[in-house]
């Protein structure tokens, strides 16, 4: 029996052969007109949000691995964002953001300005950085140590919120007769000193028209799932079967409430798409967009997931034991997790992560639409985060197949309904906290 309606965001695509696809727009993610007509797209599918990845540096890989990839140029989330919101009237804008080599009032301030602009659609994905170029972007060697970064993490996403509520929703009287601006009543001072930061507030921005942007999270290493169950409303997850998302989206729903926070979570697996008029033409599409792939890119996107340099193995072997880290811990458990139950080699893993190594889902619409619904129904899902097989003809055919079939069975809105981001996934307000400021 159906429980609701799905939520479904999307991203540009991420496996390293779309740009070569034919007919693909090898500058899709570097050119604001494609990123306009995909937000617009989407926003035509009913989709709830768009979500835009980052990092703050081109990936740590040898200059041959890189020249083969799309990924070393994209916009900054935070300045492309915004000229989306005056091209769409619906959609979500999810923005990556740093709280390693972020500060909090700069960050709380630009993410206030979007949801202002936007007219309530601001959100933000909470990310600790993990790709090492990023460290030495902001003048150290390396990061700082795993557990530290989500520490800092934690008071980050509190000062943000503290600094979020600054002002009450009336604090701008702006009258012009008395000649006050504002209210002072209504002015909060976060005066917050902690381990990490000292900031006095109040932001320079008014409240956010959603109290504040939708929190979105994306940790799975132990830390993740913790900060996630703590500050996140969405949780992006990346899994393989229903087993292990039934497992995950259990263990998430149980720390949220562990922590206090009784609303359910939003939880919300990536699943690559690739559609055909048939399985077969499906199947034949996603092997063509995999030999699209460049194998010393491979090698290399496979070191970065590791943490490790793999170029000093025989790459027709088996992954050997891999130390720990200070990368990312759950993309890396993942990773070894695949090789060990595939049996891949590693240049057969190489490829199959620099492809996609997380929910694929290959066939005709209907057989999507119906992989959906059953993840959804059997408490693996919320909804999904998808990812088309490439631009623009990927997110076409799904707005044109894939949307149709889920709204025929009441599994998609048939058109928006809320006015802000928050209204459309069905999330509460958060409640004010003027007290502590």
């Amino acid at each position: 029996m159906s429980r609701g309606q799905l939520t479904l965001l999307a991203m540009p695509s991420i496996h390293a052969g779309a740009w070569r696809y034919p007919g693909a727009r090898p500058d899709f993610h570097a050119n604001f007109e494609q990123m306009k007509w995909f937000a617009q797209t989407l926003e035509q599918g009913c989709f709830d949000g768009l979500f835009l990845p980052d990092t703050l540096a081109i990936r740590a890989a040898p200059l041959e691995a890189l020249i083969k990839g799309h990924s070393v140029s994209t916009l900054d989330p935070l300045t492309l964002l915004p000229a989306l919101a005056a091209v769409t009237q619906h959609i979500g804008l999810i923005a990556t953001a740093s709280t390693t080599y972020n500060e909090p009032y700069t960050l709380a301030r630009r993410l206030a300005s979007l949801d202002v602009i936007s007219n309530g659609r601001a959100g933000w994905n909470l990310v600790t950085s993990s790709n090492p170029n990023e460290a030495a972007n902001f003048g150290a060697e390396q990061h700082m140590e795993h557990s530290a970064r989500y520490l800092r993490a934690r008071e980050f996403s509190s000062v943000m919120d503290g600094l979020w509520e600054s002002w009450e929703e009336d604090a701008f009287c702006r009258d012009v007769q008395t000649g006050c601006y504002f209210d002072p009543e209504k002015m909060h001072i976060l005066d917050h000193k902690g381990p990490h930061f000292s900031v006095r507030g109040p932001l320079n921005v008014e409240r956010p028209i959603q109290s504040r942007p939708v929190i979105v999270q994306a940790g799975a290493s132990e830390a993740g799932r913790q900060i996630a169950a703590e500050t996140a409303e969405v949780i992006f997850t990346y899994q393989t079967d229903l087993d292990g998302a039934q497992r995950f989206y259990t263990d998430m729903q149980s720390r949220a409430q562990a922590a206090g926070r009784p609303h359910k979570l939003k939880i919300i697996p990536a699943v690559f798409v690739v559609l055909g008029d048939s399985l077969e033409q499906a199947q034949e599409k996603r092997r063509q967009l995999d030999q699209l792939v460049d194998d010393a890119s491979s090698l290399a996107t496979l070191s970065i997931a590791l943490g490790h340099d793999v170029s000093q193995y025989d790459e027709t072997a088996p992954l050997p034991d891999i130390p720990e880290s200070n990368a990312s811990k759950s993309g890396r458990d993942r990773v070894i997790e695949l090789a060990k139950k595939e049996e891949l080699s590693i240049i057969a893993l190489a490829r199959r992560i620099c492809g996609y190594q997380g929910l694929e889902m290959v066939g005709t619409a209907t057989m999507v639409v119906e992989q959906m619904q059953h993840w959804f129904e059997n408490g693996a899902a919320d909804g999904f985060n998808i990812m088309f097989s490439h631009l623009p003809g990927g997110v076409s055919e799904f707005v044109e197949q894939v949307v149709p079939e889920l709204q025929r069975r009441g599994l998609l809105r048939l058109q928006y309904e809320g006015n802000t981001f928050r209204e459309n996934l069905g999330l509460a307000t958060p409640p004010h906290g003027y007290s502590r400021c």
